[in-house]
């Protein structure tokens, strides 16, 4: 039975999210520290205590969830001998979740991922001024009749597919004038459901270009290795060992689609059964039951997952 461990992206925030992780164990405590040393700002302060407002700025929801993701696979390894090289088949992430998955395979440290989703979280919101930009998901939808709505609302401006999520939610993104167009073509097109997202940019869209050339600075600069376990790529949905690979792929990401559902299903197709979303929230389990039927996932992101992880590999 192949397993992969995937990571959840931006909307999974929580306040309070790894505390208990961090008061168990010292190994999750000390990734906390070192994500803290590495922005030279106290987030974990942040994460545990709030305000909720402030850690949902992309540049703090990024590194922070990161941090989670990172903390409970530290524990994993020490409290239950989990090893990504031989445990794993894969590793993917949801858009910033893809830095958590290369930080857990080794790819880059710890302290330069949350280094990278910092300027990531920074350069996204920047790139397009407040509120001319905005993001739709469009529920009861595949991907192509998606396409379709954002190319006929786009009238001359940005509107794209950001994410494909799978189970029938599409995001789209892009200028608000022409997601607002997006949900009321949709509407008369028979989507289930269309409706605005409360996010602070359209990410994952054209608009994102100087974001996307913020990340091949910063990526240029940081040491990279090959994963120890493949990463199913978001722009590419086909796994990614190369360095050079992964550095283009993670520049394309910023303006690209995250074809989750893609990746989920090429998972599934190698041989993947069983999914462990690792970090806040659950998000990314209960879209893999919809994507890939008959596999099994299971969220791991507290003291109690970690205890139901171990009693499961006995």
């Amino acid at each position: 039975m192949a397993t992969a461990f995937i990571f959840p992206g931006q909307g999974s925030q929580a306040v309070g999210m790894g505390k208990a992780l961090a008061e168990a164990f010292p190994v999750a405590r000390a990734v906390f520290d070192e994500v803290d040393a590495a922005l030279s700002q106290k987030l974990s302060t942040l994460m545990w205590e709030g305000p909720g407002e402030e850690l949902t700025l992309t540049a703090n929801a990024q590194p922070a969830l990161m941090a989670v993701s990172l903390a409970a696979i530290r524990v994993l390894e020490a409290e239950a001998g989990l090893s990504l090289k031989t445990d794993a088949a894969f590793v993917a992430g949801h858009s910033l979740g893809e830095y958590s998955a290369l930080a857990a395979a080794g790819t880059f440290s710890i302290s330069d991922a949350a280094r990278l989703l910092r300027i990531r979280g920074d350069a996204m919101q920047k790139a397009v001024p407040a509120g001319e930009g905005a993001m739709a998901a469009l529920l009861g939808v595949e991907l192509d009749q998606a396409r379709a709505i954002a190319a006929d609302a786009a009238e001359g401006q940005v509107c794209e597919a950001a994410n494909d999520n799978g189970g029938g939610q599409v995001v789209l993104s892009g200028a608000k004038p022409a997601v607002e167009r997006a949900i009321v073509l949709a509407g008369e097109r028979g989507v289930r459901r269309a409706m605005l997202l409360p996010v602070s940019a359209p990410f994952h869209c054209a608009l994102m270009q100087p974001a996307a050339e913020a990340m091949q600075a910063a990526l240029a600069e940081v040491a990279m290795q090959a994963p120890v376990v493949p990463v199913m790529a978001n722009v590419g949905a086909a796994p990614l060992s190369d360095p050079a690979a992964i550095r283009a792929s993670l520049v394309a990401q910023v303006t690209g689609t995250v074809r989750w559902r893609e990746c989920v299903e090429a998972m599934a197709a190698a041989g993947v059964s069983q999914f462990y979303e690792v970090g806040s929230g659950k998000v990314l389990a209960g879209l893999v039951k919809r994507i890939a039927a008959g596999t099994a996932a299971a969220s791991i992101g507290s003291p109690d997952d970690i205890a139901a992880y171990k009693a499961q590999k006995g």
